[in-house]
């Protein structure tokens, strides 16, 4: 009898897991929400899905660490949100520009280096997971970053009251 209904449990189990993660049940985002910026002229990009998920399990894989929920863990009063992006020297609201960061970071004002600090592709001896990251990933990355406004609204960057 406990077999069977070891059985019957894992079986149950099995079944339910593979629903709740079928890509039958994955939310569709339309064009509007996978259109963002690519470069500081104002020039857009529609991601593709494939785009979109794997930029999710990039940045959860390299980022979230520090930047779970779009926020910035070593210094909260600058996130990932729009308006923290926007405000940065270079500014860092488009694909390109966030590309460029995750490549050599500097400061908020754009003044230092801070590779030996924030991991980088210029420090990727020194952060491991950075080591593999193909101008490709980073695209998927920087599009989820400017795609998570879209989805999360205000809880992207918002910091405690929502993480």
């Amino acid at each position: 009898m406990f077999k069977k209904s070891m059985w019957l449990y894992l079986t149950f189990s099995i079944v339910l897991f593979e629903t709740l993660l079928s890509p039958i049940n994955a939310i569709e985002l339309d064009e509007a929400t996978r259109t963002v910026q690519l470069e500081e002229s104002g020039k857009t990009v529609i991601l593709t899905p494939e785009q979109v998920k794997r930029g999710k399990r990039l940045f959860n894989n390299s980022c979230a660490q520090c930047h779970n929920g779009g926020i910035t863990k070593t210094n909260p009063n600058i996130g990932l949100e729009p308006e923290s992006l926007s405000l940065a020297t270079p500014v860092r609201d488009n694909i390109n520009g966030l590309i460029n960061y995750i490549k050599n970071p500097t400061s908020y004002d754009g003044l230092n280096s801070i590779a030996e600090l924030h991991p980088s592709i210029k420090s990727a001896e020194i952060f491991p997971k950075m080591r593999n990251l193909t101008d490709e990933d980073l695209f998927a990355i920087a599009g989820h970053i400017l795609v998570q406004p879209k989805i999360a609204a205000e809880k992207w960057g918002g910091g405690k009251i929502y993480y």
